[in-house]
């Protein structure tokens, strides 16, 4: 009997030896294809790619016009409604006329009266130079009197009486013609005075005239106005702060920021300014709202600013989109996109294969019997959904673009085709 119970437990064990050796009977080669990780790899692009550019901008009315008083006074209107449109010279507010239309009327009448002044005084030099005319002509006779009878008073002709009156008559009608003369230069110079004051007076009625107008504030642009600042019955004057602010919207501008470095960049390509302003007439702007949606209407590049922030190392740019329904309003915020350049022969991956390790980017590239190389790369822009390499890779090299984190140094694979979502 014990020697039974050994007989069976021996041929236990040799059934048990028997499984074990068929189940490990599998050649190695076979094992590691049915295990091989399975990855999906993309083929390195080479192909020409515009470099994009994005920065973060704000809207800004293409012009702003703040909308002050000219003079001191009471509102007593306020002629718009507040985010509705408005043409240039419409009525926006109306200031108490009363005051400076009295202060016009006054000043008219002051001219009338100033004009008045200056008919008497041309009158007066009418009579003084009569004066002086007669006061000549009798100059002149008289002088014709002493001229005959000098002669004649020699010869004993005439007595010397005679010529001694007629020298009197001469000296005395003299000095009548250089006193009729002097009250016709006094009578220039009260015309002259007249004169001024009537060009005054004229001043102060085109001055009264300009102060009346100012009662009516008008905008000065097209566009839309905010809201007022200041209601109906306030005490407005120039040190006030603006009553409201109008903007033209349409189009509106655009402020964004390029740092230094991108603008010089873009200096050493266009190093002349024909280039530059010829390269930036053909920019296409691309205006991505806060909500991610992108704006319907392309933007053209305005100007740079004459300056780089010292604060910021930044300069600032503009750019203008079309707006015809008036939708995008001053204060918004969104990206300014656009393609700066076009990258010749630029090699391409998907971003997913393109690793990063303690701050260098790396690939992974499915070699000869599907053997898998790690090894770094240079990256450049992105393009869409891909990386531009710039150093690392070479156009037909198989990364791997799904399953890098499982793969390690001289693994093999089971490759298949990678396919962008």
């Amino acid at each position: 009997m014990p020697e039974m119970r050994n007989t069976r437990t021996l041929a236990i064990l040799l059934a048990l030896a028997a499984l074990i050796a068929i189940m490990t009977g599998c050649t190695p080669a076979n094992s590691a294809t049915a295990t091989a990780l399975e990855v999906r790899v993309a083929t390195v692009e080479q192909k020409d790619v515009p470099v994009y550019r994005e920065w973060i901008g704000t809207l800004d009315g293409l012009v702003n016009a703040d909308i002050k008083a000219e003079v001191s006074g009471y509102l007593v209107q306020q002629a718009y409604t507040e985010g509705s449109y408005v043409h240039k010279g419409q009525l926006l507010f109306q200031i108490d006329p009363r005051p400076f239309q009295a202060a016009l009327d006054q000043a008219r009448a002051q001219l009338a009266q100033t004009e008045a002044q200056l008919e008497q005084a041309r009158a007066q030099l009418s009579q003084a130079m009569a004066q002086v005319a007669v006061a000549d002509a009798n100059q002149h006779r008289v002088q014709l009197d002493v001229d005959r009878y000098t002669p004649l008073a020699q010869q004993q002709a005439i007595t010397q009486q005679d010529l001694d009156n007629a020298t009197q008559n001469n000296t005395a009608s003299k000095a009548q013609l250089q006193a009729a003369r002097a009250q016709a230069e006094t009578a220039k110079a009260q015309i002259m005075a007249a004169n001024a004051a009537v060009e005054s007076a004229k001043a102060a009625v085109a001055t009264a005239e300009i102060n009346v107008g100012f009662t009516h504030i008008t905008s000065p642009i097209d566009g839309i106005p905010g809201i007022a600042q200041q209601q109906v019955g306030a005490l407005v004057s120039p040190a006030s702060t603006a009553l409201t602010t109008v903007s033209t919207v349409d189009p509106i501008k655009v402020y964004f920021t390029a740092s230094e470095q991108e603008y010089l960049d873009f200096t050493r390509r266009y190093p002349t300014a024909g280039e530059r302003h010829a390269h930036t007439r053909l920019l296409d702007l691309t205006l991505i709202l806060a909500d991610g949606t992108i704006y319907p209407h392309k933007g053209t590049f305005d100007f740079a600013d004459r300056q780089v922030d010292v604060r910021t190392g930044a300069i600032r740019l503009a750019g203008l989109f079309p707006n015809p329904g008036q939708s995008l309003r001053p204060g918004q915020y969104g990206r300014v996109r656009t393609a700066i350049e076009v990258r010749r022969g630029a090699l391409l991956i998907p971003q997913q294969a393109v690793g990063e390790l303690q701050g260098s980017h790396q690939v992974a590239v499915v070699g000869s019997g599907n053997k898998v190389k790690i090894q770094p790369v240079t990256l450049g822009d992105t393009a869409g959904l891909q990386w531009v390499v710039l150093d690392g890779v070479k156009p037909g090299d198989q990364v791997i673009a799904e399953g890098l984190q499982k793969v390690r140094q001289g693994m093999t694979v089971n490759p298949t085709p990678f396919r962008a979502r």
